[in-house]
């Protein structure tokens, strides 16, 4: 049993492999929070609570004369609002007749074998048997709003789900104001956050730092989960590195606004919650009426923050990621973005997928520009039809199939143009307040997907298209935040649930395309990597890691990426040279290794390519092909810093099976009189040899773990050290 009860003593034990997350019941009713760590036998942890005397930390009221117990000091499972708790709250609310105190207290439980989903939105599933749910019932006993705590344990993957499900079990109508998904008020002592930031072409950076007194917030109000934050943050003990300490890992599995804040309070208690953002969101609850918020993935290690990523790289991979290509090899391929933008011809796609076959790439991908009048981004966004004129889609995707190669095409269905059919038919279907002018970006307009008609209307003309031919690849991108957000569907008492039913109807598109379309790898985008999240994960099995294809800075985004995310889910590029993006003139070695360490694929203009790089291009397919499953379904591990190290990086993918290693080193900047750069591997047998490809000598795996591998100053910027090492057991070790 991964969820053990203790009748008795009145606490939750929540086991898996290597972490226990326990909770307990006191007797003033109040679900607290005991422990969440290494395994440990079923016994409470109840004596890390504070249970003392706090000037200015009141008492509830049927704690009579104890003093020792305080809302405001206690560690608590998930934190009502109003009652004597002046920390962050989980949840908050207007009740029916204008206060605003919710107190939730302890009602029932319930355990069953398995996990359910949550009603129209994504969250992790079970394979079989292989998780073990508990739902605990809170509830306020003045107005009847329950709050349903969801746990599911996964308990070899070492992962817990948590969500919320919101009941109004009251005779009145009960506003909630903030639902959020996951409380944990962590053990005591100092914790550094690490978290995320960035923004377009420059996504998910590191930033460590060690939390202060008060709170800190990461948060998105764009409408997606954004470019500048990510919804995944990562709170480890000071001492903490990639290999040793402890540190715990919260990601929400939600692609919409979202917070996530950490609160260090007056006697050092360190407090994380999760999830739907509050600033722009409210929720109507009649009697009887409900509210499920999105799911939060929770882990735990003491083995750092290499070990946390690889839990929830294998979490994403089987329990997340669905479909076809959830775990076999994705189509190497070319897209025409960067090689022509608007300005192609039907000739000229022609041309490129013909190079592309001659170059061993499987799959023609037409970006922006085939469909309405769209010869810039001025207008035809919406309107979802071939532009018969600029390219004879039919007959272009039967010459790519006819060549062997599969067909990919891109839309951007929540967006529409002032200058298209649509918007002139249907003006009310956007996102707009009335009396104001809208805000543009890319001078388009954001469609009111909070409607169902408005998701059907899009949904059946981008479907017709792709039923009218065999098209194998979507690519989804959404080149705006939100703005102006009013809905002409829904009262103003309403309103505010218009950008949490905007996320909803996302979803509802994308499950009616996968669903309608198995076949079809999606791949998800946000002008690159402004909606990378577990959220759209659950549709689209890799996302377009970034709009920025300069190989040196990618190596920077798909580094900070790889903190919470597997390989298998970046979509990666090789692109010209100069970049369009920096200008910067890098090898086709290292624009090859880094795109062929996420999901490879080609962005530029194949016939514009010299001999010698279309060799090489050949060259990297075939490495790709044979190294994939490894870098799908291999262990990740980061060898270097390169925010700290910024003149190189390393990087590998091990077997599970620990036999198979495929090792990466790139040189960023070269140095006069440079160091020698020592790397030591990890992931190994240590009593294992091994042998690496192109060299003759044995070496054992405790050698190149314990004592590293030592490489000679380099030439030039851009070199690349790419390293297939194989166990053996012929030879002897040196």
């Amino acid at each position: 049993m991964s969820i053990v009860y203790n009748q008795e003593e009145k606490f939750f034990n929540l086991h898996t492999q290597n972490t226990t997350y326990q909770m307990g019941i006191n007797q003033y009713g109040y679900l607290l929070h005991n422990y969440y760590g290494r395994r440990i036998a079923d016994v409470s942890m109840d004596q890390l609570l504070d249970l003392n005397d706090r000037g200015f930390s009141g008492n509830p009221h049927q704690a009579g004369r104890d003093r020792n117990f305080s809302l405001d000091t206690a560690a608590l499972e998930y934190t009502g609002c109003g009652i004597g708790d002046y920390r962050i709250s989980s949840c908050e609310a207007v009740n029916a007749d204008g206060s605003t105190a919710v107190d939730l207290q302890y009602v029932g439980y319930n355990i069953y074998k398995g996990k359910q989903g949550i009603p129209g939105m994504p969250a992790a599933y079970d394979n079989g048997g292989e998780s073990e749910t508990l739902e605990i019932m809170l509830e306020d006993p003045c107005t009847g709003l329950r709050a349903i705590l969801c746990y599911s344990v996964f308990e070899n993957m070492d992962m817990i789900t948590r969500s919320v499900r919101f009941e109004n079990h009251g005779d009145g109508t009960i506003r909630l104001e903030r639902a959020l998904s996951a409380c944990l008020d962590m053990q005591p002592g100092s914790w550094d956050l690490i978290h995320f930031h960035g923004r377009h072409c420059m996504e998910r950076q590191p930033e460590r730092l060690r939390q202060p007194h008060g709170i800190t917030r990461i948060s998105s109000k764009r409408g997606s989960s954004s470019h500048q934050h990510n919804p995944f943050v990562i709170m480890a003990s000071p001492e903490t590195v990639e290999a040793y300490g402890d540190c715990y890992g919260m990601m929400l599995v939600y692609s919409g606004d979202y917070a996530a804040e950490i609160e260090m309070d007056q006697m050092n208690h360190t407090r994380l919650v999760m999830g739907i953002n509050p600033d722009t969101f409210s929720w109507k609850l009649d009697k009887g009426q409900s509210f499920d918020t999105p799911e939060v993935i929770m882990g735990f290690t003491h083995e750092g923050l290499n070990a946390l990523s690889q839990m929830y790289h294998r979490f994403i991979r089987n329990n997340i990621c669905r479909g076809k290509y959830k775990n076999i090899h994705r189509p190497v391929l070319v897209n025409n973005w960067e090689g022509t933008y608007f300005n192609f011809t039907h000739e000229k796609l022609e041309a490129i997928a013909s190079e592309a076959q001659k170059l061993g790439i499987e799959m023609f991908v037409l970006d922006d520009g085939w469909f309405g009048k769209r010869d810039d981004d001025y207008s035809g966004l919406g309107d979802w039809k071939v532009n018969e004129a600029k390219v004879r889609l039919t007959e272009l995707v039967q010459t790519v199939n006819s060549m062997g190669m599969k067909f990919g095409l891109w839309i951007e269905p929540e967006m529409v143009n002032e200058d298209s059919d649509l918007y002139r038919e249907h003006p009310d279907w956007v996102l707009k307040i009335p009396g104001r002018n809208p805000s543009r970006a890319r001078y388009q307009l954001v469609l009111d997907f909070s409607r169902r008609e408005v998701v059907d209307y899009v949904y059946e003309q981008i479907a017709s298209v792709l039923s009218s031919c065999n098209i194998e690849y979507v690519k989804w991108d959404m080149n705006r935040s939100l703005a102006d957000t009013w809905s002409a569907a829904l009262p103003a008492d309403r309103q505010g649930e218009v950008r949490h039913r905007f996320v909803l109807g996302v979803y509802r598109f994308a499950e009616r395309l996968i669903s309608d379309f198995p076949h079809i790898l999606l791949e998800g985008c946000s002008g690159g990597g402004g909606r990378f999240d577990a959220g759209m994960l659950y549709y689209a099995p890799q996302i377009w890691c970034s709009d920025d294809t300069d190989a040196e800075e990618r190596v920077l985004i798909q580094y900070g990426t790889s903190f919470g995310y597997p390989a298998s889910t970046m979509g990666s590029h090789v692109s010209a040279v100069p970049n369009h993006q920096t200008g910067r003139i890098s090898t086709m070695d290292l624009r090859g290794a880094v795109a062929m360490s996420g999901m490879l694929g080609y962005e530029l203009d194949l016939t514009k390519l010299k001999s010698a790089e279309k060799a090489k291009v050949r060259q990297q397919i075939r490495e790709y092909k044979k190294y994939a499953e490894l870098v799908m379904n291999g262990d990740y591990y980061r060898l270097t810093d390169p925010v700290k190290d910024s003149d190189y990086c390393a990087w590998a993918f091990v077997s599970e099976n620990r036999k198979k290693c495929l090792f990466y080193l790139v040189n960023l900047h070269t140095r006069a009189n440079a160091p020698l750069i020592n790397v030591r591997f990890r992931g190994l047998k240590p009593d294992a040899n091994y042998k690496i490809q192109r060299e003759k000598r044995i070496y054992s795996g405790a050698a190149l773990m314990y004592g590293g591998y030592t490489f000679p100053a380099f030439a030039g910027d851009g070199q690349v050290v790419q390293m297939y090492l194989e166990e053996t057991k012929s030879g002897t070790a040196r």
